[in-house]
């Protein structure tokens, strides 16, 4: 009866999530037109970028840049579960569940898990988009895939920074504030040019950013040369572990507040 009722409230939030999301064209509209726009400005302008002296990725700056649109489009489409979380608290929808539900921690993860669908659907417009304009896709199913997992680890990292901090806040304005540190995180790296290309305290940035790993070996997979894969998912797989402390001590504050 326990998992029955930790599983029926983990689907029916993240359902809920998804139908609201997608229904609702005034929320869900910017999370997939900047990912089309910044892959627009990849293919167009910044594809310049290709021939500058020791630019040595082999697909091509598309290729390229598209990877980083698409760990972009994914890490913010769970920075939209803290969005959900705090406008849910301020309807007074989350207060009520929390104290309803046999295991409150299936709440948090519907919102999460609502995410991660989302993030399915984005990247798979993005692809879609991408092959069109000419992203060049040389890994088999099983690199693709780890591109994918990687990506969608990012969500789960990004949803569970941004639901532990409206845990905290509750306020739906505030999470303009968590949104910030996930944007810093995405340009400190490699965004634009090659890790060699960069200098100065960029190239330090770069070097001690997790997300540069993740960034570089996910470019790796897509052109068919995997590259530090077990890093890129160790790394990934340490966040997810401290940020669920984060979110799960944020959950015991916000029960105590109820």
């Amino acid at each position: 009866m326990s998992r029955a009722s930790f599983t029926s409230v983990l689907f029916t939030v993240a359902s809920r999530r998804v139908r609201l999301f997608l229904g609702n064209r005034a929320i869900s509209l910017p999370y997939f037109a900047m990912p089309l726009l910044f892959l627009a400005l990849g293919g167009g302008g910044l594809s310049n970028l290709a021939n500058v002296p020791a630019f040595d990725y082999p697909s091509g700056y598309t290729t390229f840049f598209f990877v980083y649109v698409l760990l972009q489009g994914s890490a913010f489409a769970g920075a939209a579960a803290g969005a959900a979380v705090a406008s849910d608290f301020e309807t007074g929808f989350v207060r009520r569940l929390l104290l309803a539900a046999p295991h409150p921690s299936s709440v948090v993860a519907g919102y999460i898990l609502g995410s991660v669908v989302l993030a399915l659907v984005l990247m798979f417009v993005l692809t879609v988009v991408g092959v069109a304009v000419g992203v060049a896709v040389e890994a088999n199913v099983l690199e693709f895939a780890g591109l994918y997992g990687l990506a969608l680890f990012l969500t789960v990292i990004s949803a569970l920074w941004a639901t532990g901090f409206a845990l905290r806040t509750r306020i739906t304005r505030a999470q303009t504030s968590a949104s910030m540190p996930i944007f810093l995180v995405l340009m400190l790296s490699p965004a634009f040019v090659t890790r060699a290309l960069l200098s100065s305290w960029l190239r330090v940035a770069a070097d001690y950013n997790p997300y540069t790993a993740i960034l570089e070996s996910s470019r790796s997979l897509i052109s068919g040369e995997p590259d530090k894969i077990m890093l890129a998912y160790a790394i990934a797989l340490g966040l997810v572990v401290a940020f669920s402390l984060w979110t799960l001590s944020g959950l015991r504050q916000a029960l105590r507040s109820t």
